[in-house]
Protein backbone atom coordinates (compact mmCIF):
# COMPACT_ATOMS: atom_id res chain seq x y z
CA UNK A 1 0.00 0.00 0.00
CA UNK A 2 1.39 3.58 -0.92
CA UNK A 3 2.17 5.28 1.82
CA UNK A 4 1.70 9.61 1.58
CA UNK A 5 4.85 11.55 0.25
CA UNK A 6 5.20 14.70 0.51
CA UNK A 7 7.70 16.09 -2.02
CA UNK A 8 7.42 17.62 -5.83
CA UNK A 9 3.92 19.73 -4.90
CA UNK A 10 4.29 20.27 -8.79
CA UNK A 11 4.38 16.68 -9.87
CA UNK A 12 2.73 15.70 -13.18
CA UNK A 13 0.16 12.49 -12.24
CA UNK A 14 0.58 9.24 -14.01
CA UNK A 15 -2.44 7.58 -16.11
CA UNK A 16 -3.26 4.77 -13.28
CA UNK A 17 -2.90 7.30 -10.18
CA UNK A 18 -5.36 9.62 -12.41
CA UNK A 19 -7.93 6.31 -13.25
CA UNK A 20 -7.33 5.30 -9.61
CA UNK A 21 -8.81 8.71 -7.86
CA UNK A 22 -11.43 9.00 -10.79
CA UNK A 23 -12.69 5.70 -10.44
CA UNK A 24 -13.30 6.78 -6.89
CA UNK A 25 -16.26 9.30 -8.24
CA UNK A 26 -18.15 6.21 -9.45
CA UNK A 27 -18.48 4.39 -6.14
CA UNK A 28 -20.15 7.88 -4.60
CA UNK A 29 -22.59 7.90 -7.73
CA UNK A 30 -24.08 4.50 -6.76
CA UNK A 31 -25.67 6.52 -4.08
CA UNK A 32 -25.37 10.29 -5.12
CA UNK A 33 -27.26 9.33 -8.50
CA UNK A 34 -29.64 7.05 -7.04
CA UNK A 35 -30.69 9.60 -4.19
CA UNK A 36 -31.09 12.36 -6.60
CA UNK A 37 -32.43 10.63 -9.24
CA UNK A 38 -34.99 8.32 -7.79
CA UNK A 39 -35.46 9.25 -3.75
CA UNK A 40 -38.05 11.52 -3.86
CA UNK A 41 -40.11 9.26 -6.10
CA UNK A 42 -38.56 6.16 -4.27
CA UNK A 43 -40.85 7.73 -0.97
CA UNK A 44 -43.64 8.81 -2.65
CA UNK A 45 -44.71 5.97 -5.08
CA UNK A 46 -42.76 3.22 -3.05
CA UNK A 47 -42.42 4.11 0.27
CA UNK A 48 -45.33 5.47 0.77
CA UNK A 49 -44.94 8.97 1.73
CA UNK A 50 -46.68 12.13 1.42
CA UNK A 51 -44.96 14.49 -1.22
CA UNK A 52 -44.65 17.15 1.42
CA UNK A 53 -43.21 15.14 4.31
CA UNK A 54 -41.21 13.71 2.29
CA UNK A 55 -39.70 17.14 0.98
CA UNK A 56 -40.03 18.49 4.45
CA UNK A 57 -37.66 15.60 5.60
CA UNK A 58 -35.06 15.65 2.59
CA UNK A 59 -34.82 19.30 3.45
CA UNK A 60 -34.20 18.86 7.57
CA UNK A 61 -32.07 16.13 7.28
CA UNK A 62 -29.98 17.81 4.29
CA UNK A 63 -29.59 21.07 6.41
CA UNK A 64 -28.61 19.41 9.72
CA UNK A 65 -25.95 16.94 7.57
CA UNK A 66 -24.91 19.57 5.59
CA UNK A 67 -23.01 20.79 9.10
CA UNK A 68 -21.16 17.58 9.38
CA UNK A 69 -19.38 19.29 6.77
CA UNK A 70 -17.14 21.71 8.06
CA UNK A 71 -16.54 19.25 11.29
CA UNK A 72 -15.57 16.28 9.35
CA UNK A 73 -13.35 18.78 7.23
CA UNK A 74 -11.77 19.48 10.52
CA UNK A 75 -11.23 16.04 11.78
CA UNK A 76 -9.68 15.20 8.10
CA UNK A 77 -7.31 18.13 8.09
CA UNK A 78 -5.91 16.77 11.54
CA UNK A 79 -5.16 13.57 10.93
CA UNK A 80 -1.94 11.94 11.15
CA UNK A 81 -1.19 8.07 9.95
CA UNK A 82 1.67 6.97 7.83
CA UNK A 83 -1.49 6.74 4.87
CA UNK A 84 -2.05 10.30 5.02
CA UNK A 85 -4.51 12.39 6.19
CA UNK A 86 -7.60 11.41 4.07
CA UNK A 87 -6.69 8.13 2.14
CA UNK A 88 -7.46 5.95 5.23
CA UNK A 89 -11.39 7.09 5.57
CA UNK A 90 -11.48 5.25 2.15
CA UNK A 91 -11.15 1.80 3.69
CA UNK A 92 -12.61 2.32 7.14
CA UNK A 93 -16.20 3.82 6.52
CA UNK A 94 -17.43 1.84 2.83
CA UNK A 95 -19.10 -1.35 4.35
CA UNK A 96 -21.44 1.37 7.03
CA UNK A 97 -22.32 3.10 3.97
CA UNK A 98 -23.38 0.06 2.30
CA UNK A 99 -25.29 -0.60 4.91
CA UNK A 100 -26.84 2.00 5.63
CA UNK A 101 -28.16 2.70 1.62
CA UNK A 102 -29.57 -1.00 1.89
CA UNK A 103 -31.76 0.39 5.06
CA UNK A 104 -32.50 4.46 3.56
CA UNK A 105 -34.08 1.62 0.55
CA UNK A 106 -35.94 -0.52 2.74
CA UNK A 107 -39.63 -0.62 3.40
CA UNK A 108 -41.02 -1.07 6.99
CA UNK A 109 -44.06 -2.30 7.99
CA UNK A 110 -45.39 0.71 9.92
CA UNK A 111 -47.80 3.43 9.89
CA UNK A 112 -47.32 7.16 7.93
CA UNK A 113 -45.76 8.24 11.49
CA UNK A 114 -43.39 5.38 11.86
CA UNK A 115 -42.34 5.55 8.26
CA UNK A 116 -41.38 9.13 8.10
CA UNK A 117 -39.06 8.49 11.45
CA UNK A 118 -37.68 5.43 9.81
CA UNK A 119 -37.09 7.63 6.95
CA UNK A 120 -35.70 10.70 9.38
CA UNK A 121 -33.04 8.09 10.62
CA UNK A 122 -31.87 6.04 8.19
CA UNK A 123 -31.44 8.99 5.53
CA UNK A 124 -29.36 11.17 7.94
CA UNK A 125 -26.87 7.85 8.71
CA UNK A 126 -26.60 7.95 5.12
CA UNK A 127 -25.76 10.96 4.62
CA UNK A 128 -23.62 11.11 7.53
CA UNK A 129 -21.48 8.43 6.34
CA UNK A 130 -21.60 9.99 2.61
CA UNK A 131 -19.60 12.88 4.40
CA UNK A 132 -16.81 10.76 6.03
CA UNK A 133 -16.28 9.62 2.76
CA UNK A 134 -16.59 12.23 0.36
CA UNK A 135 -15.01 14.67 2.32
CA UNK A 136 -11.59 13.39 2.48
CA UNK A 137 -11.91 12.06 -1.24
CA UNK A 138 -12.26 15.54 -2.34
CA UNK A 139 -9.83 16.73 -0.27
CA UNK A 140 -7.43 14.19 -2.09
CA UNK A 141 -7.12 16.03 -5.15
CA UNK A 142 -5.88 19.24 -3.49
CA UNK A 143 -3.20 17.64 -2.37
CA UNK A 144 -2.00 15.45 -5.18
CA UNK A 145 -0.64 18.33 -7.20
CA UNK A 146 -0.69 21.81 -7.65
CA UNK A 147 -0.25 21.86 -11.11
CA UNK A 148 -3.66 24.23 -11.87
CA UNK A 149 -4.31 22.06 -15.58
CA UNK A 150 -3.07 18.88 -13.77
CA UNK A 151 -6.28 19.22 -11.47
CA UNK A 152 -8.08 20.15 -13.79
CA UNK A 153 -7.58 16.90 -16.03
CA UNK A 154 -7.41 15.03 -12.78
CA UNK A 155 -10.86 16.26 -11.45
CA UNK A 156 -12.08 15.86 -15.08
CA UNK A 157 -11.48 12.25 -15.32
CA UNK A 158 -13.16 11.65 -11.86
CA UNK A 159 -16.35 13.48 -13.22
CA UNK A 160 -16.01 11.41 -16.59
CA UNK A 161 -16.30 8.50 -13.78
CA UNK A 162 -19.12 10.06 -11.78
CA UNK A 163 -21.10 10.91 -15.42
CA UNK A 164 -20.57 7.60 -16.65
CA UNK A 165 -21.12 5.81 -14.36
CA UNK A 166 -24.42 8.45 -13.61
CA UNK A 167 -25.67 7.48 -16.86
CA UNK A 168 -25.71 3.45 -16.34
CA UNK A 169 -27.13 3.84 -13.01
CA UNK A 170 -29.76 6.09 -14.16
CA UNK A 171 -30.58 3.86 -16.93
CA UNK A 172 -30.28 0.08 -15.26
CA UNK A 173 -31.35 1.11 -11.47
CA UNK A 174 -35.17 1.02 -12.41
CA UNK A 175 -34.65 -2.30 -14.43
CA UNK A 176 -32.54 -3.79 -11.64
CA UNK A 177 -35.34 -3.04 -9.37
CA UNK A 178 -37.73 -5.07 -11.65
CA UNK A 179 -35.19 -7.68 -11.87
CA UNK A 180 -34.68 -8.35 -8.71
CA UNK A 181 -38.24 -7.97 -7.43
CA UNK A 182 -40.14 -9.75 -9.62
CA UNK A 183 -43.15 -7.34 -9.31
CA UNK A 184 -41.82 -6.54 -5.51
CA UNK A 185 -40.42 -2.92 -5.94
CA UNK A 186 -39.89 -2.99 -1.82
CA UNK A 187 -37.57 -6.03 -2.47
CA UNK A 188 -35.91 -4.87 -5.76
CA UNK A 189 -34.66 -1.26 -3.73
CA UNK A 190 -33.56 -3.38 -1.14
CA UNK A 191 -31.40 -5.73 -3.64
CA UNK A 192 -30.38 -3.29 -5.98
CA UNK A 193 -28.84 -1.19 -3.21
CA UNK A 194 -26.69 -4.19 -1.90
CA UNK A 195 -25.46 -4.58 -5.12
CA UNK A 196 -24.73 -0.97 -5.49
CA UNK A 197 -22.99 -0.59 -1.93
CA UNK A 198 -20.60 -4.04 -2.52
CA UNK A 199 -19.78 -2.36 -5.98
CA UNK A 200 -18.98 1.26 -4.36
CA UNK A 201 -17.28 -0.40 -1.10
CA UNK A 202 -14.65 -2.56 -3.97
CA UNK A 203 -13.95 1.18 -6.19
CA UNK A 204 -12.92 3.22 -2.54
CA UNK A 205 -10.21 0.42 -1.99
CA UNK A 206 -9.07 0.17 -5.71
CA UNK A 207 -8.54 4.48 -5.06
CA UNK A 208 -6.80 4.13 -1.51
CA UNK A 209 -3.95 1.59 -3.30
CA UNK A 210 -3.46 3.45 -6.43
CA UNK A 211 -3.20 7.20 -5.00
CA UNK A 212 -0.45 9.73 -2.96
CA UNK A 213 -0.58 12.38 -0.79
CA UNK A 214 2.05 14.98 -1.87
CA UNK A 215 1.09 18.35 -0.25
CA UNK A 216 0.96 19.20 3.53
CA UNK A 217 -0.14 22.14 5.71
CA UNK A 218 3.42 24.50 6.72
CA UNK A 219 5.32 21.93 9.49
CA UNK A 220 4.72 24.65 12.28
CA UNK A 221 1.04 25.14 11.48
CA UNK A 222 -1.32 24.83 14.49
CA UNK A 223 -4.70 26.37 14.00
CA UNK A 224 -8.08 25.32 15.04
CA UNK A 225 -11.07 24.59 13.00
CA UNK A 226 -12.59 28.12 14.38
CA UNK A 227 -9.47 29.71 12.60
CA UNK A 228 -10.00 27.46 9.74
CA UNK A 229 -13.55 28.80 8.94
CA UNK A 230 -12.82 32.30 9.77
CA UNK A 231 -9.89 31.77 6.77
CA UNK A 232 -12.57 30.65 5.10
CA UNK A 233 -14.92 33.51 5.34
CA UNK A 234 -12.50 35.70 4.60
CA UNK A 235 -11.17 33.90 1.48
CA UNK A 236 -13.46 36.15 -1.16
CA UNK A 237 -12.46 33.55 -4.18
CA UNK A 238 -14.12 30.72 -2.09
CA UNK A 239 -16.45 32.41 -0.81
CA UNK A 240 -17.96 33.28 -4.49
CA UNK A 241 -17.47 29.33 -5.44
CA UNK A 242 -19.45 28.57 -2.11
CA UNK A 243 -22.32 30.45 -3.50
CA UNK A 244 -22.24 29.30 -7.34
CA UNK A 245 -22.32 25.52 -5.74
CA UNK A 246 -25.29 25.94 -4.01
CA UNK A 247 -27.01 27.45 -6.51
CA UNK A 248 -25.98 25.33 -9.56
CA UNK A 249 -26.87 22.36 -7.36
CA UNK A 250 -30.41 23.36 -7.49
CA UNK A 251 -30.09 23.18 -11.14
CA UNK A 252 -28.65 19.93 -11.20
CA UNK A 253 -31.39 18.34 -8.39
CA UNK A 254 -33.88 19.84 -9.73
CA UNK A 255 -33.74 18.47 -13.27
CA UNK A 256 -32.95 15.27 -12.23
CA UNK A 257 -35.60 14.47 -9.28
CA UNK A 258 -38.17 16.06 -11.68
CA UNK A 259 -37.50 14.04 -14.80
CA UNK A 260 -39.62 10.69 -13.37
CA UNK A 261 -42.62 13.25 -12.84
CA UNK A 262 -42.24 14.62 -16.29
CA UNK A 263 -42.23 11.45 -17.75
CA UNK A 264 -44.14 10.03 -15.84
CA UNK A 265 -47.20 12.31 -15.69
CA UNK A 266 -46.54 15.09 -18.18
CA UNK A 267 -45.10 13.25 -21.10
CA UNK A 268 -46.90 10.61 -20.02
CA UNK A 269 -43.83 8.02 -21.47
CA UNK A 270 -42.58 6.55 -18.43
CA UNK A 271 -40.91 4.12 -20.64
CA UNK A 272 -38.97 6.72 -21.91
CA UNK A 273 -37.08 7.53 -18.55
CA UNK A 274 -34.07 5.71 -18.58
CA UNK A 275 -32.47 6.72 -21.82
CA UNK A 276 -33.35 9.98 -21.10
CA UNK A 277 -30.97 10.11 -18.25
CA UNK A 278 -29.06 7.62 -19.56
CA UNK A 279 -28.06 10.30 -22.36
CA UNK A 280 -28.58 13.14 -19.81
CA UNK A 281 -25.21 11.46 -18.03
CA UNK A 282 -23.66 10.69 -20.85
CA UNK A 283 -23.93 14.26 -22.02
CA UNK A 284 -22.64 15.39 -18.71
CA UNK A 285 -19.72 13.55 -19.10
CA UNK A 286 -18.37 14.33 -22.61
CA UNK A 287 -18.80 17.75 -20.98
CA UNK A 288 -16.39 16.71 -18.31
CA UNK A 289 -14.28 15.23 -21.00
CA UNK A 290 -13.64 18.63 -22.82
CA UNK A 291 -13.37 20.52 -19.41
CA UNK A 292 -9.07 20.57 -19.73
CA UNK A 293 -9.10 20.96 -23.12
CA UNK A 294 -11.22 24.77 -23.12
CA UNK A 295 -9.75 25.55 -20.59
CA UNK A 296 -6.49 25.62 -22.37
CA UNK A 297 -7.99 28.82 -24.40
CA UNK A 298 -10.38 30.18 -22.08
CA UNK A 299 -10.13 30.67 -18.31
CA UNK A 300 -12.34 28.97 -15.59
CA UNK A 301 -14.36 31.59 -14.62
CA UNK A 302 -15.31 32.57 -17.88
CA UNK A 303 -16.41 29.52 -19.40
CA UNK A 304 -18.62 28.93 -16.33
CA UNK A 305 -20.03 31.82 -17.11
CA UNK A 306 -20.71 31.10 -20.81
CA UNK A 307 -21.49 27.49 -20.09
CA UNK A 308 -24.10 28.42 -17.45
CA UNK A 309 -25.77 31.15 -20.10
CA UNK A 310 -26.15 28.38 -22.89
CA UNK A 311 -27.66 26.12 -19.86
CA UNK A 312 -30.44 29.11 -18.66
CA UNK A 313 -31.69 29.88 -22.29
CA UNK A 314 -32.26 26.53 -23.62
CA UNK A 315 -34.00 25.08 -20.60
CA UNK A 316 -36.05 27.99 -20.76
CA UNK A 317 -36.58 27.02 -24.79
CA UNK A 318 -37.13 23.52 -23.25
CA UNK A 319 -40.23 24.26 -21.98
CA UNK A 320 -42.13 25.57 -24.74
CA UNK A 321 -41.47 22.07 -26.27
CA UNK A 322 -44.93 20.31 -26.90
CA UNK A 323 -45.50 16.98 -24.88
CA UNK A 324 -45.10 14.60 -27.96
CA UNK A 325 -41.63 16.39 -29.44
CA UNK A 326 -39.88 13.96 -28.01
CA UNK A 327 -36.88 14.26 -30.59
CA UNK A 328 -36.71 17.82 -29.20
CA UNK A 329 -36.91 17.05 -25.35
CA UNK A 330 -33.89 14.24 -25.98
CA UNK A 331 -32.10 17.00 -28.25
CA UNK A 332 -32.47 19.81 -25.72
CA UNK A 333 -31.46 17.98 -22.83
CA UNK A 334 -27.86 16.35 -24.28
CA UNK A 335 -27.49 19.92 -25.17
CA UNK A 336 -27.95 21.22 -21.83
CA UNK A 337 -26.34 18.17 -20.20
CA UNK A 338 -22.92 19.01 -22.25
CA UNK A 339 -23.14 22.45 -21.14
CA UNK A 340 -23.38 21.47 -17.19
CA UNK A 341 -20.92 18.67 -17.70
CA UNK A 342 -17.39 20.77 -17.31
CA UNK A 343 -18.94 22.47 -14.48
CA UNK A 344 -18.16 20.44 -11.56
CA UNK A 345 -14.58 19.80 -12.53
CA UNK A 346 -13.94 22.82 -12.92
CA UNK A 347 -15.50 24.04 -9.67
CA UNK A 348 -13.64 21.47 -8.18
CA UNK A 349 -10.24 22.51 -9.48
CA UNK A 350 -11.27 25.99 -8.21
CA UNK A 351 -11.77 24.91 -4.80
CA UNK A 352 -7.87 23.72 -4.59
CA UNK A 353 -6.81 26.62 -6.19
CA UNK A 354 -8.31 28.52 -3.21
CA UNK A 355 -6.90 26.45 -0.66
CA UNK A 356 -3.57 27.47 -2.02
CA UNK A 357 -4.82 31.28 -2.51
CA UNK A 358 -5.81 30.95 1.64
CA UNK A 359 -1.79 29.28 2.08
CA UNK A 360 -0.44 32.21 0.17
CA UNK A 361 -2.45 34.64 2.04
CA UNK A 362 -2.42 33.66 5.29
CA UNK A 363 0.69 31.37 6.02
CA UNK A 364 -1.97 28.29 6.62
CA UNK A 365 -3.80 25.67 4.67
CA UNK A 366 -6.89 23.38 5.71
CA UNK A 367 -7.45 21.36 2.66
CA UNK A 368 -10.02 19.40 3.83
CA UNK A 369 -11.76 22.34 5.25
CA UNK A 370 -11.96 24.07 1.97
CA UNK A 371 -13.34 21.30 0.28
CA UNK A 372 -15.54 20.14 3.15
CA UNK A 373 -17.21 23.77 3.16
CA UNK A 374 -17.89 23.58 -0.62
CA UNK A 375 -19.82 20.20 -0.31
CA UNK A 376 -21.79 22.02 2.52
CA UNK A 377 -22.83 24.63 0.05
CA UNK A 378 -23.62 21.52 -2.37
CA UNK A 379 -25.42 19.82 -0.04
CA UNK A 380 -27.54 23.06 1.24
CA UNK A 381 -28.32 23.39 -2.21
CA UNK A 382 -29.34 20.30 -3.02
CA UNK A 383 -31.97 19.77 -0.25
CA UNK A 384 -33.24 23.04 -1.16
CA UNK A 385 -34.06 21.96 -4.98
CA UNK A 386 -35.15 18.60 -3.59
CA UNK A 387 -37.38 19.74 -1.03
CA UNK A 388 -38.19 22.91 -3.53
CA UNK A 389 -39.25 20.34 -5.68
CA UNK A 390 -41.56 18.33 -3.68
CA UNK A 391 -43.49 21.08 -1.81
CA UNK A 392 -44.46 22.57 -5.22
CA UNK A 393 -45.83 19.12 -5.94
CA UNK A 394 -47.83 19.45 -2.44
CA UNK A 395 -48.87 22.74 -3.37
CA UNK A 396 -50.34 22.14 -7.13
CA UNK A 397 -51.76 18.99 -6.11
CA UNK A 398 -49.81 16.17 -7.02
CA UNK A 399 -51.39 12.63 -6.10
CA UNK A 400 -48.85 9.71 -6.75
CA UNK A 401 -49.56 6.97 -8.84
CA UNK A 402 -52.86 8.93 -10.16
CA UNK A 403 -53.46 11.56 -13.07
CA UNK A 404 -52.36 14.76 -12.84
CA UNK A 405 -54.29 17.70 -13.17
CA UNK A 406 -53.59 20.58 -15.43
CA UNK A 407 -51.90 22.80 -12.99
CA UNK A 408 -49.77 20.03 -11.64
CA UNK A 409 -48.63 18.79 -15.30
CA UNK A 410 -47.58 22.65 -16.11
CA UNK A 411 -46.11 22.78 -12.60
CA UNK A 412 -44.27 19.50 -13.25
CA UNK A 413 -42.80 20.81 -16.83
CA UNK A 414 -41.35 23.90 -15.29
CA UNK A 415 -39.42 21.85 -12.47
CA UNK A 416 -38.01 20.02 -15.34
CA UNK A 417 -36.96 23.16 -18.19
CA UNK A 418 -37.63 26.83 -17.11
CA UNK A 419 -36.89 26.71 -13.22
CA UNK A 420 -33.84 25.28 -13.35
CA UNK A 421 -32.59 27.35 -16.21
CA UNK A 422 -33.26 30.70 -14.26
CA UNK A 423 -31.30 29.17 -11.15
CA UNK A 424 -28.63 28.91 -14.11
CA UNK A 425 -28.96 32.56 -15.38
CA UNK A 426 -28.65 33.51 -11.28
CA UNK A 427 -25.11 31.50 -11.24
CA UNK A 428 -23.66 33.38 -14.26
CA UNK A 429 -24.46 36.79 -12.52
CA UNK A 430 -22.57 35.59 -9.36
CA UNK A 431 -19.29 34.45 -11.17
CA UNK A 432 -18.59 37.80 -12.17
CA UNK A 433 -17.57 38.36 -8.78
CA UNK A 434 -14.84 35.76 -8.91
CA UNK A 435 -11.09 37.09 -9.67
CA UNK A 436 -8.64 33.99 -8.78
CA UNK A 437 -7.39 33.71 -12.25
CA UNK A 438 -4.29 33.35 -14.54
CA UNK A 439 -1.57 35.12 -13.86
CA UNK A 440 -2.42 35.51 -10.10
CA UNK A 441 -2.63 31.58 -9.88
CA UNK A 442 1.10 31.18 -11.35
CA UNK A 443 2.29 33.85 -8.90
CA UNK A 444 0.99 32.16 -6.50
CA UNK A 445 1.84 28.65 -6.98
CA UNK A 446 5.39 30.14 -7.55
CA UNK A 447 5.63 31.95 -4.46
CA UNK A 448 4.28 28.68 -1.93
CA UNK A 449 6.96 26.40 -4.39
CA UNK A 450 9.53 28.60 -3.45
CA UNK A 451 8.64 28.78 0.47
CA UNK A 452 8.33 25.12 0.32
CA UNK A 453 12.03 24.85 -1.01
CA UNK A 454 12.98 26.61 1.63
CA UNK A 455 11.20 24.81 4.77
CA UNK A 456 12.92 21.21 4.57
CA UNK A 457 10.10 20.70 7.26
CA UNK A 458 7.32 20.66 4.30
CA UNK A 459 8.76 17.19 3.52
CA UNK A 460 7.39 15.85 6.94
CA UNK A 461 4.46 13.36 6.46
CA UNK A 462 1.12 14.43 6.79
Amino acid sequence: MKKAQNNDRMAKLGWGEKLGFGVGDLGFNFYWTTIASFLAAFYTDVFGISAAAAGTMLFVTRIVDAFTDPMMGAIADRTKTRMGKFRPYLIFAGVPMAAAAVLTFTTPDLDETGKIIWAYVTYSMLMLLYTVLSTPYSALSGVMTARSQERTTLISIRFLFAFTGGALINKYTLPLVAYFGSGDDIKGWQLTMLLYGTLATLIFFITFITTRERISPPPRQKTSPVEDIKDLIGNKPWVILFALAMIIMMTFTMRAGSSYYYFHYYVERPDLLPNYLFWQMFAYAGGALLAPVMTKFIDKAKLLMLLMSTVGVLSILFYFVPKDMIWAMFTLNILISLALGPKSPLTWSMYADTADYNEWRNGRRATAMTFSAATFAQKLGGSLGSAGMLWVLAAIGYAANQAQSGASQTGIALLQTAVPGGFALIAVFVLRYYKLTGSQLEKIQSDLKARSEKSPGDAAEA
